[in-house]
């Protein structure tokens, strides 16, 4: 780790931070992520001297910021687009840039990582439980990740995090005549490919950390839920609001998984996005 200027814009893994592009930080080389000089400091070590002693960051950076790898990519795509303005418009840049909105492709990833973020925020409830939490998870041998791995006395549960408009509902189609088929919809939005994604995901997870039981669940966060129910099951994969995810972990409060140990077993093949 070391001090720096930053040449892209980031965000501190540690509050969440926005830090513009040459702004002063700490950067992990390991992880790719940056440390605000202000969190670096609150820890109590210079950040001149390094950050190996600073336990509190480590932890944080073991178990992983939710959405901290969507929220990178976004200042990223930010910066670029800011950039491209300021090339094109010369000493207006500064102008076109004040005035223009963002791309639609460059907002979405912030959208998701502030689902990642909030999700998370609501998951990290649960370590008084004896639950362990992981995010932003990198897949081995893939550029995907897994947003939320919750490791329960029950199984461990693998959870995509989604911040989509409009009301999530299962269709199915044929039946007696023709073979039954599942399909999510959102709104009028087909997303059944989601629910491919988790159970994707699960059977990874399920290879690299054999023993015990993996669950999948797809979690839509500030969609148009109904104030009862919020929840049904395609595919065996829960599709769900934040409450009522809570509520099915709440569940796996007993079991005779030991977290800690497959907590380890998970960061070891898991690593942090």
């Amino acid at each position: 780790m070391k001090k720096m200027r930053l040449r892209y814009a980031g965000t501190c893994r540690a509050c969440a931070t926005s830090l513009p592009a040459r702004a002063e930080a700490i950067y992990d080389s390991e992880t790719r992520t940056v440390i605000c000089l202000e969190c670096a400091n609150e820890v109590g070590e210079p950040p001149a001297a390094g950050l190996e002693s600073l336990s509190d960051v480590t932890s944080l950076a073991e178990s992983g910021v939710a959405g901290l790898s969507a929220r990178r990519e976004y200042d990223r795509r930010k910066a670029k687009d800011e950039q491209r303005l300021r090339e094109k418009w010369g000493r207006f840049g500064g102008i076109a840039v004040a005035l223009s909105e963002e791309r639609q492709s460059t907002k979405a990833w912030e959208r998701g990582a502030i689902g990642e973020e909030r999700l998370g925020a609501r998951l990290d409830s649960l370590a008084d439980h004896g639950f362990a939490i992981l995010h932003d998870r990198r897949i081995p041998g893939s550029q995907a990740n897994i947003d939320h791995i919750v490791i329960t006395p029950g199984g461990i549960w693998v959870i995509d995090a989604k911040r989509y408009k409009g009301r999530p509902e299962l269709k199915i189609e044929g039946g007696i005549l023709r073979p039954r088929v599942e399909k999510l919809l959102v709104g009028r939005r087909d997303c059944t490919k989601l629910v491919d994604g988790v159970l994707k995901q699960v059977d990874v997870v399920r290879r690299l950390v054999p023993g015990p039981r993996v669950a999948g669940a797809l979690c839509f966060v500030e969609a148009d839920w109904p104030l009862m129910g919020g929840m049904f099951t395609t595919r065996e994969i829960p599709v769900l609001s934040p409450r009522r995810l809570v509520k099915q972990l709440l569940q796996e409060a007993v079991g005779d998984v030991d977290v800690a140990a497959i907590r380890g077993a998970v960061a070891s093949q898991f690593k942090p996005a």
